[in-house]
């Protein structure tokens, strides 16, 4: 008997096993369906097993695959809020189909449930489905060895919706599109891939215990390492992020990088802001700048024409500073109504905020829009590289505050809350523009020696030193044309999540986060990043980004209600911890192979950035202590993507939102898949309150909490009525900025919840 997370008894076995029905009768199928009921205490399967028997009776002529795919169907039919461990019924038949195809197509004996491992290997190698690196880089000796460890009974901790996410999207497939990976074969890929290079002595260990924290759904790898790890395509990294200088070849050169690394399944966040505005002109030329519309226009063809892999089209993100001249016209692009010629649909838009902006709107002041090119020119800097280095004071303010004072500087003035309105209507309509809080990220970045951050990825979570990559040279050798280019800091996201509920009451933690740690700072040296300046970046911080999901899962499974300081409590002290062990665990990494490159100088090397957290105790005293001296692996440790994917396949809730229904349908192409909350039961059912019946400042003080341990910051959502009134929607924004949030993601509303789709890239 194996005892699952939701607390029902559940047998591994039964009297009937799937190869022995090729050649079926009603009567076997029926004891078999029984079998698979009877592993879960809580269900009565008899009523369900007369209906199917009935219907197999009339048609004889179903093939075994047909009859399974009723039976799967029947107790899809019976998940209910009441019944909720029907899921994991139609997930054994489901399974048991999935081993059946493996097996033929691999020409195993299908009476075991998983082949030979080093022949997997070898055969999916040969057919140029995985790379050939595994097989040079283990002996055969190892890879049996490896393959003893895998444990086909962790198969069973998947919900039905779980496994089909995780079988139609992740598991390699033949040219046929079948299926020839399982489940756990997966897993282990992911851990040799991620381990290969580690010393010979220990890799066999440290695969066993990324087996171990995948196997056991403690954490999932972000989409591309989970669908490309170990096969002979594709890149492992969710996302990534670039500045585009304000001249022609960096906008071309920039666009080129987007669809390369689009067509390699990454998603993009574009920084816009340093692009001169409309009107602007072009080598002394008044008037003939068309501004930054255009541009996206461009950015938005290349998202919809170089697809991921083609699965989707690509994902890109662009952001803009708010007193930038052309900002009224970007919040209008992404609108339905208006002048289609300056929309773009495809495009999610962020808005760049300093504290000074969200001052003016509080007190209801005027705000200054400037053209970021007539700034460098008539002032002699730049504006957006500067921020508030405190709160309420600080170099951004003061340069603006001399352009504003400045008569040979144009500018554009309108009341501050105008363009909120702007903001919050378009919010409403659209779900973006993403809000991004610059002095606060600026304050909180741990190397600010090496840069500043800009903007944020396509998912609002990823907060990384920033630059653009220039063209410095161009020349003819030996008949080839020589471009020489000055690399910028082109951010790379690599991205794993813990699920929370699990791990919390499995009370791992602490032996979790450090193989998660390994495993992300070996993603770095495993890519192949198609754009050189992001592959050079990768290596330069060493950055990661470890999150978390299943947090509604894990109040719930506590027995804490969301709207409770029980909770805000909770959430600061889960997440000091789950700092403490990350950082910890990337000093420990640092002093076995040495820390990221630009370590000295860095708030991790002179203390700052404890002491900018308040961290004083005496673990995280003796921390500061050993990091000033032995290094930190990663220049950049946390961030909570949205997950949305891969949480599905952990069978727990997205990220660190709250659910939309105790029950609902996943729609798919043919036919809808009914879906529960995460071991819901008598004992968790009133914590699963919906989103929309939750208020939102009570989110917003979760987070707050939460953004306190986390170096990066948080894919936030905010939930609101359609009905919602606008200065209700401003007091969240309002409340979000003095909490000392770094950013907001969606705002999503009632009226348009079907239609905002989550990050697949971003999906850890």
């Amino acid at each position: 008997m194996v005892k699952m997370d939701g607390g029902c008894m559940m047998t591994t076995s039964t009297t009937i096993n799937y190869h022995q029905l090729q050649q079926w009768q009603t009567p076997q199928l029926v004891e078999y369906f029984l079998d698979k009921t009877n592993e879960f205490s809580q269900v009565n399967g008899e009523q369900t097993a007369q209906k199917i028997k009935q219907q197999l009776e009339s048609k004889p002529d179903y093939s075994l695959h047909q009859a399974t795919g009723l039976m799967i169907l029947a107790s899809l039919d019976q998940i209910s809020a009441e019944e909720p461990d029907w899921t994991y019924i139609a997930a054994r038949l489901y399974l048991d189909r999935l081993y059946d195809q493996a097996a033929k197509s691999r020409g195993y004996d299908a009476s075991d449930a998983y082949g030979s491992f080093h022949n997997l290997i070898v055969s999916l190698t040969a057919k140029g489905l995985y790379s050939d690196k595994l097989l040079h880089e283990y002996s055969k000796e190892e890879i049996k060895e490896i393959g003893s460890f895998i444990d086909p009974s962790k198969d069973l901790l998947f919900t039905y919706i779980g496994l089909v996410t995780l079988a139609d999207r992740y598991l390699t497939k033949s040219q046929d599109h079948e299926v020839v990976e399982l489940p756990q074969e997966r897993f282990m890929i992911i851990a040799m891939t991620l381990m290969k290079e580690e010393s010979k002595e220990n890799r066999l260990t440290l695969i066993k215990e990324a087996y171990w924290a995948l196997s056991n759904l403690y954490m999932t790898v972000a989409t591309p390492t989970l669908s490309n790890a170990g096969k002979s395509h594709g890149q492992l990294s969710s996302c990534f992020i670039d500045t585009v200088e304000d001249d022609l070849r960096s906008i071309y050169d920039s666009n080129t990088d987007v669809a390369t690394l689009s067509k390699n399944g990454g998603g993009l966040g574009i920084y816009l802001g340093k692009i001169r505005s409309r009107g602007s002109d072009i080598k002394g030329f008044k008037g003939t700048s068309s501004g930054v519309i255009p541009w996206m226009k461009q950015l938005n063809n290349t998202a919809v024409s170089v697809d991921q892999l083609g699965q989707r089209k690509g994902a890109v993100a662009v952001y803009l500073d708010v007193w930038h001249k052309d900002i009224f016209s970007f919040l209008d692009a992404r609108l339905n109504n208006g002048d289609e010629r300056l929309r773009t649909h495809d495009l999610f838009t962020g808005v760049c905020i300093p504290d000074l902006f969200m001052e003016a709107v509080e007190s209801r002041e005027d705000w200054h829009l400037f053209d970021p090119h007539e700034v460098k020119k008539v002032m002699g800097f730049a504006l957006e590289d500067f921020w508030d280095e405190k709160k309420g004071a600080g170099s951004f303010r003061e340069k603006y505050r001399e352009c504003t004072k400045n008569p040979l500087l144009l500018r554009r003035t309108v009341p501050a809350i105008d363009i909120m309105k702007s903001i919050m209507i378009s919010q409403l309509e659209t779900g973006t523009p993403y809000m991004f809080y610059r002095d606060t990220v600026n304050r909180m970045n741990p190397n600010p020696h090496e840069g500043m951050i800009y903007c944020s990825n396509l998912c609002t979570e990823i907060m990384q030193n920033m630059s653009a990559t220039t063209v410095t040279e161009e020349f003819v050798k030996d008949g080839s044309i020589i471009t020489v280019k000055k690399p910028g800091d082109f951010v790379v996201c690599n991205l794993s999540s813990i699920s929370l509920a699990r791990t919390v009451l499995a009370d791992v933690l602490e032996r979790l986060i450090p193989i998660q740690v390994r495993m992300l700072d070996n993603v770095i040296d495993q890519n192949t990043l198609p754009v050189l300046q992001a592959r050079m970046t990768n290596h330069k911080y060493r950055s990661i980004g470890l999150g978390t999901f299943g947090w509604h899962h894990l109040l719930a499974r506590k027995g804490i209600r969301w709207e409770s300081e029980e909770a805000v409590t909770y959430c600061e002290d889960l997440y000091e911890d789950i700092a403490y062990f990350t950082v910890k665990a990337s000093m420990e990494i640092a002093q076995e192979k040495g820390a990221y490159p630009v370590f000295k100088g860095s708030d991790w090397q002179t203390g700052a950035y404890f002491e900018k957290r308040s961290y004083t105790t005496e673990r995280w005293t003796k921390l500061k202590d050993t990091i000033s001296t032995s290094g930190i692996r990663n220049a950049y440790l946390m961030a909570v993507a949205p997950n949305s994917s891969t949480s599905i396949i952990a069978g727990s809730t997205a990220s660190i939102d709250p659910i939309f229904r105790k029950h609902y349908s996943e729609e798919k192409k043919d036919y809808r898949i009914p879906v529960t909350a995460p071991d819901l039961g008598p004992d968790t059912t009133w914590y699963y309150q919906s989103v929309y019946l939750i208020d939102q400042h009570w989110s917003i003080k979760q987070n707050a909490k939460r953004q306190r341990h986390i170096d990066q910051a948080v894919s936030f959502n905010l939930y609101v009525r359609n009905d919602i009134k606008a200065k209700e929607l401003l007091d969240l924004h309002l409340h979000a900025f003095n909490a000392g949030l770094k950013t907001t993601y969606y705002v999503r509303s009632t009226s348009d919840t079907d239609s905002i789709e989550d990050c697949e890239s971003c999906s850890s």
